[in-house]
């Protein structure tokens, strides 16, 4: 079964259309990156497959239509981790990783023992549980990164949506932090769509590449079928050389 599936999804924001008829196809347990150009509708694909975005056309996540998902269903089965998340001031990790589990909480009630337990085991699993008491601010970029996720893992949902997860960080974090999600991927069978700037570390991670340009997919396949001399050329502008890496096609921009 398709874990997303996206079908003429059209987005206007204020008079304007930000994303013209895209069609997505992600599988159960796939990982896919969105890439393009600044104001090329990526992080637009992703809330509308978050439903936090009006859209025409259809999306389906695991089957179902989710304009007929309510919002506490809706966040049983997706996860989002957006590229700025709100930080509230001096809330620990343990409190805002524990907001996961708000879907599961009864209105006007508290957690349950159930519910702590999976914030304990996200906790430890991401290697957190020694920051549990410490406020998010005080937490360095991979170490904040890692409780985004946490929050998002703590949900319980089998499909993460990814804003630029790797936005700030430096190389080092960056590479903890794309590990861990794959490493999470494979052992919870999680599904990932992402979008990312990067187009080496896209291609490095991703199964498969979605490429949206002017606000519509322009190219779709494996990273070395999207990731070439041509694509980027057309849509980026821009002149580079495209290599063969270990993982993956490595993008190396070439001086004009």
């Amino acid at each position: 079964m398709k874990a997303i599936e996206g079908r003429d999804v059209t987005v206007t924001l204020d008079g304007r259309t930000v994303l013209h008829g895209a069609d997505l196809d992600v599988n159960a347990g796939e990982w896919v990156t969105v890439i393009g150009p600044n104001g090329a509708g990526k992080s637009t694909l992703l809330r509308a497959v978050g439903g936090l975005l009006p859209f025409t056309g259809s999306i389906t996540i695991s089957g179902m239509p989710i304009a007929r998902l309510r919002r506490r269903d809706r966040a049983r089965l997706v996860a989002t981790v957006p590229q700025n998340p709100t930080v509230p001031p001096g809330m620990a990790v343990l409190d805002y990783v524990l907001l996961g589990r708000t879907s599961y909480i009864p209105a006007l009630g508290r957690e349950s023992s159930t519910d702590l337990e999976v914030v304990h085991g996200v906790l430890e699993r991401l290697d957190l549980a020694g920051l549990a008491s410490r406020p998010l601010e005080r937490l360095s970029g991979g170490e904040r990164q890692r409780a985004f996720l946490a929050r998002a893992l703590a949900q319980g949902a089998t499909l993460l949506l990814l804003d630029e997860p790797t936005a700030a960080l430096d190389i080092g974090h960056q590479q903890e932090v794309l590990d861990l999600v794959d490493e999470l991927r494979r052992d919870r069978g999680l599904t990932v769509l992402a979008t990312m700037h990067d187009l080496s570390v896209a291609g490095e991670y991703a199964d498969r590449l979605v490429l949206l340009a002017g606000g519509r997919v322009v190219a779709a396949g494996a990273p070395d079928e999207v990731l070439t001399e041509e694509l980027l050329s057309n849509h980026y502008g821009a002149r580079v050389r495209v290599l063969p890496g270990e993982h993956g096609p490595l993008v190396v921009p070439v001086r004009r």
